[in-house]
């Protein structure tokens, strides 16, 4: 595994450790669908989340988050349209970013609700 694979990794372990000290229930990790993945997909109430994690070591050339443009979006919206189908869910949904900075000591966590749709 390379280092940028091995960042990765790290960062989806720590969003969904975080996402679980805030009451998620991680459902799925890497959902693939052709050519998509959704890094996490988890539930909290009434809400089926999927969730795009983003991480980098440092934020030289920009915020993690940033890094989730109309493309990547689209092709999560796509593979979750295919999770509910698969699993006939109808219920509410929503798409999260989890922002994950390595740098330092500790991870550096930010969750954006409701991100993009």
């Amino acid at each position: 595994m390379n280092d940028r694979a091995k960042t990765g990794k790290a960062g989806e372990e720590s969003a969904a450790a975080y996402l679980e000290s805030k009451g998620y229930e991680v459902l799925i990790r890497n959902y693939r669908y052709k050519h998509a993945e959704i890094d996490l997909i988890v539930r909290k109430g009434s809400f089926i989340v999927f969730v795009e994690v983003k991480t980098r070591s440092y934020s030289f050339y920009g915020e993690p988050e940033a890094f989730v443009d109309s493309r990547k979006a689209a092709t999560v919206i796509r593979a979750a349209e295919q999770y509910t189908f698969e699993n006939k869910y109808e219920g509410n949904i929503r798409f999260d970013i989890v922002s994950v900075k390595t740098g330092g000591t500790n991870p550096e966590i930010v969750h954006f609700e409701d991100a993009f749709y």
